[in-house]
């Protein structure tokens, strides 16, 4: 039911946006088919976070997953297309999230790990070869979505997993939009790619423990700069 639940909530917020930017609506809509795709999730997936190191969150369930799930569905918060390369950065984190499903033995992370880094790689393909392709919103937030409901299926195996989606994603994302007016557009997306992959590398590494410890602290950080607009993604 999981699969087919990603594919309704992945149909539901490519229609919505579609809708959305064809009659130039508000983006509220889109925010509305981000939360329908999530309750599809969860109720018809039935995929939540029930419980965060052992710490149950009992009716605060629903809501935690919600807004985890529609936060990082906009991690990748693009309004205007942009360079095919950008997608190197949920590249490098779907290669994590894979890497770390095949030593867990998640099959569901798995599968469909792969199937996104294949997908974003022939679109890399296409516009390296035709030069047509651009990256918009559309394309992102489906993209985020995917991701969000793979961290949500990792946390349950263990909640330190969401260091994958922090730290390989959200962190390298604002980081390019913090020095993409310094650099130009690849090197920007050179810089913070690698940052992604020396995070990724990272985890495989360090201790669990001191993994915990830079979740903690720069998901403090990260949640500071949200009350900035230049580097919001939630």
């Amino acid at each position: 039911m999981l699969y087919l639940a990603l594919f309704i909530g992945i149909v539901s917020i490519v229609i919505t946006d579609k809708l959305t930017q064809a009659y130039k609506l508000s983006s509220i809509w889109s925010l509305i088919g981000q939360i329908c795709a999530s309750l599809v999730i969860i109720m018809v997936g039935k995929l939540e976070v029930i419980h965060i190191n052992h710490i149950e969150l009992g009716y605060l369930t629903i809501p935690f997953t919600l807004i985890f799930l529609v936060g990082f569905t906009n991690v990748m918060n693009i309004k205007k297309v942009q360079n095919p390369s950008i997608l190197l950065l949920p590249f490098v984190s779907l290669v994590c999230f894979s890497m770390s499903a095949f030593f867990i033995g998640h099959s569901f992370v798995l599968i469909i790990g792969i199937c996104a880094c294949l997908a974003i790689l022939i679109i890399l393909l296409y516009g390296y070869f035709s030069g047509k392709v651009f990256v918009g919103r559309t394309l992102t937030t489906s993209i985020g979505f995917i991701i969000a409901v793979l961290s949500i299926s990792l946390i349950k195996t263990s909640f330190i997993t969401i260091y994958i989606p922090i730290f390989t994603l959200a962190l390298p994302f604002t980081f390019y939009y913090f020095i993409k007016d310094k650099f130009t557009s690849i090197q920007s997306i050179t810089v913070s790619t690698l940052t992604a992959i020396s995070f990724g590398v990272l985890m495989f590494i360090v201790p669990f423990k001191i993994i915990w410890y830079l979740v903690v602290g720069l998901t403090i950080i990260l949640v500071i700069t949200q009350f900035s607009r230049k580097y919001r993604f939630i």
